[in-house]
């Protein structure tokens, strides 16, 4: 019997990532443009997919609830504003605390994979939905995130160095983290370019918006590393499950909504402002 290659088992997985991202970024642009209701339907079946994928990943025995639960919590915010999801994931959250069969530790644990499954796409929801010109932030901000994710994988394999996160992700290095920064900084001057709006503001919200991106991609490493778990799933060919794949995207999401509706005067600098 005669063992593959670690070479060629690279190439097939960078292979398999790139048939992946051929159908993922069209369908997420295609419902990111559109908003509404069919970016509520798609944010709540990912929700779904990321409550299930926590309750695998945590050995958590009420899988279908967990799942269900995150869905609804998103699909509310299309019928509702801030706090009516907000309500909806407190009530979830504690419904999975109270049936959960296990102990008190694992109940929490529980009860915050609602709040992370669905959290994540309420941000891009929300960002999307706002009082802001939110087709344009919430594309801009895909475009970033992807941006730092090319910039982090091809800086880090073609600079290596020292790890970013011996613990929690050996394989990301501080290279890759200035590669993904350079990269989000220059898509933060071509959407200043875009807008027409102020180059330095859309230059750190490029940086802002790869740290807390790389961020969220640590967390769910260390999530992972704390469970014994290489993928949350297998829904993704080359990626893993859905979770691997928008942790990063989701935490920018959540910290770009936010900021925006917290700082209204960053609608202007940024050339966000609703016509």
């Amino acid at each position: 019997m005669v063992a593959s290659r670690p070479g060629s088992h690279k190439s097939k997985e960078l292979a398999l990532r790139l048939l992946s991202a051929l159908v993922l970024i069209p369908f997420a642009l295609f419902v990111v443009a559109t908003g509404g209701l069919v970016l509520a339907i798609a944010c709540a079946i990912f929700a779904a997919i990321m409550g299930y994928e926590w309750a695998r990943m945590t050995a958590s025995p009420i899988m279908p609830a967990t799942a269900v639960l995150a869905a609804i919590c998103v699909f509310a915010a299309y019928f509702g504003d801030w706090s009516v999801s907000f309500i909806a994931l407190l009530v979830s959250a504690g419904l999975i605390f109270l049936i959960h069969p296990s102990r008190i530790n694992d109940r929490a644990v529980a009860a915050f994979g609602v709040f992370y499954s669905a959290g994540l796409p309420l941000g891009l929801f929300f960002l999307r939905e706002g009082t802001w010109y939110g087709q344009a932030a919430a594309l801009i901000l895909m475009g970033t995130v992807w941006a730092s994710d090319t910039g982090a994988y091809f800086a880090g394999r073609g600079f290596g160095g020292p790890p970013l996160a011996p613990k929690d992700s050996p394989s990301k290095t501080w290279s890759g983290a200035i590669g993904a920064m350079i990269c989000s900084g220059l898509c933060g001057l071509i959407a200043a370019g875009l807008l027409d709006a102020s180059r330095i503001s859309w230059l750190f919200a490029g940086f802002a918006i790869s740290i807390v991106a790389q961020w969220g991609d640590l967390f769910e490493s260390s999530l992972k590393r704390r469970y014994g778990v290489k993928d949350t799933s297998g829904f993704l060919p080359g990626h893993g499950g859905v979770m691997d794949r928008v942790d990063g995207l989701g935490m920018a999401a959540v910290f770009c909504a936010g900021t925006m509706a917290l700082v209204a005067p960053l609608h202007g600098l940024l050339g966000l402002q609703a016509g």
